[in-house]
């Protein structure tokens, strides 16, 4: 068992001034209700990375709008709540309605703890590893020692610090060398929660796909329960020289949760990292994505659609980092706002110095339905090498009036003329989804939003 952690794999920039103290103290107060009660506390690695991760938060706390990152999310509603760890909580099939009727592997996870009752792991090539992190911790703790904190690190972002602090269950998949697994994996997390008590989670996740390997992976993100839930979810994604993983996300959590997510992968030579989010559930959430491509020739797709509404408040906030010659960065996101919602997107290209042959674009479009509805769209490019083509463009505008008034002509009313034009909006978003069945349900999330808006 190795006893020595690696040192971060890329130190990032982001800074921590704008984060508050202040706040920390009753987000770790229930740390020490747990003590060594969480997995794996007899590795030294572990419980080095954990005492990181709550010293660094312990100095700073939560973000705030001081932070440039956090300018236009503000968390002063998470700061004023007390959160208590999630309990065990029972959860039958009938909570989990996205799982796929024909099966396949998947692992469920509720309130943040693993659920062997509702999960299964056949069918998977030989070696193929999936499990969860608090299993992984006894049988495979040379592999969380080798990708554990390298590329998500506890003194870049205050989160990322809290969520090591709990380190403690989460899905883990490896895929060695030259293996395609050919049915998408399935990671489920429901949030429960308590409605006498305001529950948070802080689940961790490791991908890993190693050289010439394929896999996709889709994650469901569902809620039940109307009490207060936070889910501070950190995932790291290893991609492999000449690997492709294609990774989903749909987060429709209840209108008590609070989602925070970010998500770090780095692309070796030759590599691909597709990464889709689709957001339309939690009264606030944040899905940050760091993709790094490390390697000549690597590629990533980062790319989503989000659909808030009433008082929700969505924040997409990307880096894609091309740190060797030859990538190839792709971004299309998508938004439709009403009512008095707010949608974020932060999304930023750095192109580093000798990544000559750099091929970066990224595009943000967003619906606004109502007089109400908010977007705040912050597009960068930050390049230092001559030799490149990035490009980047934001818009927001409104439903078509002409386009509106040709459907009702027609006889279609307007409910449905509105969400045939929506529709036809978030189309070339979707389009990104490589794998047909994942990119059909994905489509049926939006039809079900969409029927709920007549």
């Amino acid at each position: 068992m190795m006893t020595a952690h690696h040192s971060p794999l890329h130190p990032m920039t982001y800074s921590t001034r704008g984060a508050d103290p202040a706040t920390a103290p009753a987000f770790l107060a229930p740390l020490d209700q747990l003590g060594a009660g969480l997995p794996g506390s007899g590795l030294s690695w572990l419980t080095e990375l954990r005492a990181a991760g709550r010293e660094r938060f312990a100095a700073v706390g939560l973000p705030t709008i001081k932070n440039e990152s956090w300018r236009y999310t503000n968390l002063r509603d998470l700061a004023k709540t007390s959160f208590l760890s999630a309990a065990p909580a029972a959860a039958s099939i009938d909570l989990l309605p996205t799982l796929r009727a024909e099966g396949g592997p998947r692992l469920v996870f509720v309130d943040g703890r693993f659920r062997a009752d509702l999960s299964s792991v056949g069918g998977l090539p030989p070696g193929v590893e999936l499990l969860s992190l608090a299993a992984a911790l006894t049988s495979h703790g040379d592999l969380l020692a080798d990708h554990i904190g390298r590329l998500a690190v506890a003194d870049d972002r205050p989160l990322v610090a809290l969520n090591s602090a709990y380190l403690a269950d989460g899905p883990v998949l490896h895929v060695p060398a030259g293996v395609q697994v050919e049915r998408p994996v399935e990671l489920v997390f429901v949030s429960v929660g308590s409605e006498a008590q305001a529950t948070a989670c802080h689940p961790r996740s490791l991908l890993v796909a190693e050289a010439g390997s394929k896999a996709a992976v889709v994650e469901h993100h569902v809620g039940r329960g109307a009490g207060t839930t936070l889910a501070n979810h950190v995932t790291e994604v290893f991609v492999g020289e000449g690997a492709t993983l294609h990774h989903y996300k749909s987060q429709c959590e209840g209108g008590g949760a609070i989602h925070l997510s970010h998500i770090a992968a780095t692309v070796a030579a030759g590599g691909c990292y597709d990464n889709f989010i689709l957001t339309t559930g939690a009264k606030l959430s944040r899905n940050e994505v760091v993709s790094r491509l490390d390697g000549t020739d690597a590629r990533t797709h980062v790319s989503g659609g989000y659909l808030v509404r009433g008082t929700q408040h969505a924040d997409t906030t990307t880096l894609i980092v091309h740190a060797q010659p030859n990538g190839t960065s792709r971004e299309v996101y998508k938004g439709v706002i009403d009512d008095s919602a707010r949608a974020v997107f932060q999304g930023k290209i750095t192109v580093c110095p000798g990544a000559q042959k750099t091929d970066g674009y990224q595009l943000n479009r967003a619906l606004l339905l109502s007089d109400g509805a908010e977007i705040d769209s912050k597009p960068e490019l930050e390049i230092h090498a001559d030799d490149v083509k990035c490009s980047h463009g934001c818009t927001a505008g409104e439903l078509d009036d002409d386009a509106l008034f040709y459907l009702r002509a027609r006889g279609i009313d307007r409910d449905t003329a509105q969400g045939l034009l929506i529709g036809a909006f978030l189309s070339e978003s979707l389009e990104e989804i490589a794998e047909e069945s994942i990119r059909d349900a994905f489509q049926g999330i939006v039809a079900g939003w969409l029927e709920e808006q007549k």
